[in-house]
């Protein structure tokens, strides 16, 4: 059995490794990959392994992202810490949803349902793993301000965006930008989607703070923000057709 491993952190990826060796030593990994952008390139140069383990946050992204630039054929197996993405994974190959951290009984469950793989998979026992209610709204945000913090409400929010690891958000009314503690990936399941919406790995949108749309290259689009951002915002390909119905105040897939 040929397993492809896509994990970033180290002592993630060598506890599952030993784990699988010692599960079934017949199994062949054939690369170990930390990141979207590797692991988009590796798909697409080299045949489909048997079976993916691979965690939901990389180094550069959400790993739901490879599945939007490489078709990924054979089934996986996805590795996290939050339980919210269980629904995510049905749309795609999954089929199991392991959480942090990793037991070696859950993961030889994982191998059992690879062989079964061709039947019915196993739906229930997905849903199962969702134990707890869906992340509530944030209705506000704390920041730091100096030696003190202040609540900055979730209208005066224009945009948040992410730099060197670090999550941000912009005010509308004072037009100044505050570290934040929340990585991208876990912030937009905690916005109202039908005011906020994630353009791209790097910025979350208030539809408030777009002042100007224009056309852009492989039927991208550029926002011109207001307060205005220091980078280019600019929707993703794979991103361009669902943001065209979340201006308008369509349903999103």
């Amino acid at each position: 059995m040929k397993l492809l491993l896509i994990e970033d952190e180290d002592a993630a990826m060598r506890r599952l490794e030993k784990i699988l060796m010692e599960a079934n030593p017949a199994i062949e990994i054939v690369q170990r990959l930390d990141s979207v952008e590797a692991s988009v390139q590796w798909l697409r140069s080299h045949p489909q392994p048997n079976l993916i383990f691979m965690d939901i946050h990389l180094a550069d992204g959400s790993s739901f992202e490879i599945f939007e630039h490489v078709p990924v054929r054979c089934p996986v197996v996805f590795t996290t810490a939050y339980d919210e993405y269980a629904l995510k994974a049905f749309k795609v190959n999954a089929i199991d949803y392991l959480m942090k951290p990793i037991k070696a009984a859950e993961v030889e469950a994982a191998l059992v349902k690879y062989k079964n793989f061709h039947q019915t998979p196993d739906y229930q026992g997905l849903l199962s793993k969702m134990q707890t209610p869906e992340t509530p709204l944030l209705r506000r945000i704390l920041v730091k301000l100096g030696q003190s913090i202040r609540l900055v409400e979730m209208d005066d929010i224009a945009y948040f965006y992410t730099r060197d690891k670090i999550s941000f958000l912009v005010t509308k009314s004072t037009h100044k930008r505050y570290p934040i503690d929340y990585p991208l990936d876990k912030l937009e399941h905690m916005l109202d989607n039908k005011v906020f919406y994630r353009i791209n790995r790097q910025f979350i949108i208030n539809i408030s703070a777009i002042k100007e749309m224009h056309p852009y290259s492989k039927s991208r689009i550029k926002i011109d923000l207001d307060p205005a951002a220091d980078a280019e915002t600019i929707v993703s390909t794979e991103r361009a057709s669902d943001f065209k119905q979340w201006l308008v105040g369509g349903d999103l897939g």
